[in-house]
């Protein structure tokens, strides 16, 4: 008789319920059915087969799981058996007792009309979706259920203009070009090495796989690569896997993999997508359990143990971030019923509104420990650029609602109007850092971004100076613009300067390559939509062309390691961010305004859209039956 692979089924309880009371309908009828068959070949047991007490009492009742029924049998000292007839007769009393409410209980559900059935069914979805809110949503496999509302423009139509329609079929073919050399020779793996045509990986991701199939979805389906999307969506749901011992970057997989698969579930509405998003942020919320809630920098996804960069200014955490991960912890909380996403990043806005800001300004570095500034080191590109970005992007995501973020946004942005941006005697306006005090006449690629952020906040700016802001805003464009028109190759170089009678222009060899990067043709699409000056499309086909004519290898697209030499020196490396945000950002540039209007969707850092949550609530999701 198999009792004992019956055994640990009737005996332990579910994983994901509380008591066998908590299983949905279906469930509780297979069970009694079960049930029902065991008790049966039990009685079997006890009345046919030889020395059946001794059956009870060495093998049922050995479970240690099952604190139901206890056997009044005990083990002696000597190894013998000292039971009594008299517990065998109860426990068959109990056993039959046991076996007749079983079928009863079986009996009901048969009897009950389908009506009564249907309404049991609605109950339990509903308690299942309430324990899950009340526990915060730690369970990820029973998410509320919700139902999927996708805000318009996911897609567009084609242009009429016939020249500009040619163009973004162009870039389409881009796109097509670069994602099907990535699942020629590398599929699976994190990044492409176009030209030795195999895979790629950095410390960023630790052991997690796929970063440019997670990073490409939206620009997948936005594309209407409909083929290409559903095959990364089989990648995703086979073969995406959060659980490694391994040490992530919290920025990076939360900017691609967090943001790719929140923006993935908005404009396709596969569930998948929503379930892998809550589960990699549940994994992510130990980063943030240091004395301040100042987040880590790098988090061992197992253990739950993070530390920062051992370069970071005597262990800080980096402003750029841990201020860059409001937008998608927001959404974390909407589409998850856990409130502790959107408290997490609620905090870190109430530690830096008790710090005092050296002339306004946010320095790079923050300790976690202490909650106090490191060096006083402040800069709109790397380091910082994406916090101003998200003070900016949180309130319109808010639906201009959180007056906090539009007040830290606009007070931050007139903190560095007034000390770091400045006009060159060619008359080009950059933004500077500074260096506790002290400014360094330096503008990164990165920095580039900047003049769309403008652009897209000049509208809530005070009236006085919206109209600055849009002229700053053109200006920052024309500034990087003439960065990738000074070079050799039309490509911008990953830093440049204005100081020793250059301008615009990279002076040391580290600074002189191109990875890639989408600033600047971030900025060209902003600008295209609040303007319609034509030079803004003009300059993104300039970037086109030069693309093609020097990155484009047969296995994909590389970036190149010095923009000032005739012929390009590759580096191999098809970064993911070219699929998410270059790529994506001049289809958009030749796309009309209503695909992914800024009225509904806001992007996050990494280009991934993000809807606008109604502060009238139109657009919460609703639990379903």
């Amino acid at each position: 008789m198999p009792v004992a692979t019956l055994l640990p089924f009737t005996a332990t309880p579910s994983r994901k319920s509380a008591s066998p009371t908590s299983f949905r309908l279906t469930e509780k009828f297979i069970l009694l059915l079960v049930f029902s068959a065991f008790i049966t070949l039990c009685f079997g047991a006890i009345f046919f087969l030889p020395d059946s007490s001794k059956l009870l009492s060495g093998v049922f009742f050995h479970s240690s799981s099952s604190s139901a029924v206890e056997t009044n049998t005990r083990t002696g000292a000597d190894g013998s058996d000292s039971g009594s007839a008299g517990g065998e007769e109860k426990l068959l009393a109990k056993i039959r007792k046991d076996h007749e409410k079983a079928l009863l209980e079986a009996k009901d559900t048969l009897q009950r009309r389908p009506e009564q059935i249907q309404e049991d069914i609605r109950s339990d979805k509903e308690k299942v979706a309430q324990e899950s809110l009340a526990q915060g949503g730690k369970d990820v496999d029973r998410l509320p259920s919700v139902e999927f509302h996708r805000p318009p423009g996911a897609t567009g139509p084609e242009p009429l203009d016939p020249g500009t329609k040619e163009r973004r079929a162009k870039i389409k073919e881009m796109m097509k070009h670069a994602w099907g050399s990535y699942r020629r020779y590398a599929w699976g793996s994190n990044e492409l090495r176009p030209v030795s045509k195999q895979g790629h990986s950095s410390n960023l991701f630790g052991s997690i796989k796929g970063a440019t199939i997670v990073d490409a979805l939206d620009s997948l389906y936005i594309m209407e690569m409909y083929d290409e999307f559903d095959a990364a969506t089989e990648w995703v749901e086979k073969n995406l896997d959060f659980n490694v011992n391994a040490e992530v970057s919290v920025f990076e997989v939360n900017i691609r993999f967090v943001g790719g698969l929140l923006s993935a579930y908005y404009l396709s509405g596969k569930e998948v997508f929503r379930r892998k998003a809550v589960e990699l942020g549940e994994k992510l919320l130990p980063a943030f359990n240091t004395p301040t809630g100042i987040p880590w920098a790098l988090l061992n996804l197992k253990s739950g143990i993070g530390r920062n960069w051992p370069w970071a200014s005597g262990g800080s955490s980096i402003l750029a971030e841990y201020g860059t991960l409001h937008l998608e912890f927001m959404h974390l909380s909407k589409l998850s019923g856990n409130p502790k996403f959107a408290e997490k990043v609620m905090n870190i806005r109430k530690v830096l509104n008790r710090l005092d800001k050296p002339q306004g300004l946010y320095p790079n570095y923050l300790n976690p420990n202490s909650g106090q500034w490191g060096q006083h080191h402040v800069s709109v590109g790397g380091l910082g650029d994406s916090f101003y970005e998200y003070l900016l992007k949180a309130w319109l995501m808010s639906d201009k609602s959180d007056e906090e973020a539009r007040k830290m946004y606009y007070d931050a942005l007139q903190a560095i109007q007034t000390n770091l941006m400045r006009k060159s005697s060619g008359g080009l306006t950059y933004i500077a850092e500074w260096k506790g005090g002290l400014l360094e006449h330096k503008m990164g690629h990165l920095t580039c971004f900047a003049g769309g952020m403008m652009a897209l906040g000049a509208d809530g700016a005070p009236a006085d100076k919206t109209g600055r802001q849009m002229e700053q805003a053109a200006e920052i464009a024309r500034t990087c613009h003439e960065s990738y028109a000074r070079t050799a190759l039309k490509l911008g170089p990953e830093a440049f300067r204005f100081d020793g009678g250059v301008e615009a222009i990279a002076t040391r060899q580290n600074e002189k390559y191109f990875i890639l990067r989408p600033e600047v043709i971030e900025t060209y699409m902003y600008l295209w939509r609040f303007t319609h000056d034509p030079k803004y499309r003009e300059w993104g086909w300039e970037a086109v062309q030069a693309l093609e004519t020097h990155c484009k290898v047969e296995g994909g697209y590389s970036g190149v390691r010095d923009v000032y030499v005739s012929t390009a020196s590759h580096d191999d490396v098809q970064q993911s961010f070219y699929l998410a945000e270059t790529l994506k950002y001049l289809y958009l540039l030749f796309s009309d305004d209503a695909h992914l209007s800024f009225e509904h969707w806001v992007f996050n850092t990494e280009a991934h859209p993000l809807p606008v949550i109604r502060k009238d609530g139109t657009d919460r999701p609703n639990t379903v039956e």
